[in-house]
């Protein structure tokens, strides 16, 4: 089936599923194809044994999908039972649920695809208008890549001449630059307002995760251009400039991620005053990459270590963690976008970490290079004074 396709072809559906599970807090989230005569699940994510699995089709007469797609308009039930519209309703009764949202997905041509669709058994608060905008927000980042999808599909067919593959690119970067950015900041902002406004204690916890939410997106978001860039022949973007107190930035760096991950224990070495002729921003970027990967790959209970030096024209970046030794072959494969290991807390985040990080190396004119020894890995990035960057330690 195409749609069915259309969605497989999207690599990051997996991750938005299992992040809209954890946000909403329901067992069953699915993208679904609707069309007048039918209802088929495109991809699934199932902690409730629902029993639908990925090509399934259901009667669309007995769903909620039918209304959302005649109406155009998102529903989202807390409670059926006291639902005055739908505690009566035949579909929560055949499927035997409470707690629901359907969320209309539409192709860039305003022609109707589907749905993002979630049930549970119990009772959830899913109307809260942040929570709400969130998942549209998630309807439009699918419709976004559905569209992006189509536009390299026919490209591959019909674009011959350089101009039309660059007018491509930049259409695909502002798909998700412009598109996904400038929604994902209203979030971001009534998340804010809403913490401001709202005294209720219990409340806390729920704004908390969708702050959390909020990041994801907002680092998925900017990993998925990065990629693009590089992937399409822009590479990253770098604003070179005489940076200094680069040490401080760096240690900002390390602050938040304290705070993001209270339970790692980091331990980093920052030589004072670096001043280097460099992008700060991606830099700092690197860093983050760098040990956020140490602390999710990392055996637990060991800390991370960071170390951060300048020696006259050689500046060095190592961070390392205890962990399994790394074979030759995950080695060569640790750079590739998309790659992750085999391993359960390795399903976390889209596999762009690294990529991106080889990438800085490589616009900065400098290396990456990965050492497994001892039950030890260490990631160094080193940069010299070449192509015009200029390395200085005081």
């Amino acid at each position: 089936m195409t749609y069915v396709r259309e969605i497989e072809a999207i690599g990051t559906v997996p991750k938005i599923l299992e992040t809209v599970a954890s946000l909403t807090g329901l067992g069953f989230v699915a993208i679904a194809h609707v069309a007048e005569d039918a209802w088929t699940a495109c991809a699934v994510w199932d902690k409730v044994d629902f029993g639908l699995k990925v090509g399934d089709g259901l009667d669309v007469t007995t769903t909620l999908c039918e209304e959302v797609r005649s109406t155009r308009h998102s529903i989202v039930i807390d409670h059926v039972e006291v639902s005055e519209q739908y505690r009566n309703h035949h579909t929560p009764r055949i499927y035997g649920f409470q707690s629901y949202f359907s969320i209309p997905i539409l192709r860039r041509d305003g022609s109707y695809f589907g749905t993002l669709c979630g049930i549970d058994p119990k009772p959830m608060k899913l109307s809260a208008p942040a929570m709400v905008s969130t998942l549209e927000l998630f309807a439009e980042l699918i419709s976004a890549q559905l569209e992006a999808e189509r536009i390299h599909e026919t490209t591959q067919t019909d674009l011959m001449s350089e101009r039309e593959t660059a007018e491509l690119r930049e259409q695909f970067i502002a798909v998700l630059g412009h598109d996904l950015r400038t929604p994902l900041g209203a979030v971001q902002n009534g998340v804010e307002l809403l913490a401001l406004k709202v005294g209720d204690p219990a409340v806390a916890p729920i704004l908390q995760r969708m702050r959390r939410s909020v990041g994801r997106m907002s680092a998925l978001v900017d990993d998925l251009v990065d990629f693009t860039r590089g992937r399409m022949g822009g590479g990253i973007s770098l604003h070179l400039r005489q940076e200094r107190g680069l040490d401080v930035q760096f240690g900002q760096v390390i602050a938040e991620l304290r705070q993001v991950h209270p339970e790692a224990d980091i331990v980093a070495i920052i030589q004072p005053d670096i001043s280097a002729r460099c992008d700060a921003g991606r830099l700092c970027q690197m860093l983050s990459n760098l040990v956020k990967n140490a602390i999710v790959h990392g055996a637990a209970h060991t800390p991370v270590h960071v170390l951060i030096t300048c020696s006259g024209k050689k500046f060095i970046m190592a961070v390392t963690n205890n962990g399994d030794p790394l074979p030759p072959v995950v080695v060569q494969q640790l750079f590739k976008p998309f790659w992750r290991a085999s391993s359960s807390a390795a399903h976390q985040g889209l596999g762009l970490g690294l990529y991106i990080v080889a990438e800085i190396a490589r616009s900065h004119g400098g290396t990456i290079e990965v050492t497994s020894l001892e039950g030890k890995v260490c990631f160094t990035f080193s940069m010299l004074d070449m192509d015009g960057v200029h390395i200085a330690g005081h």
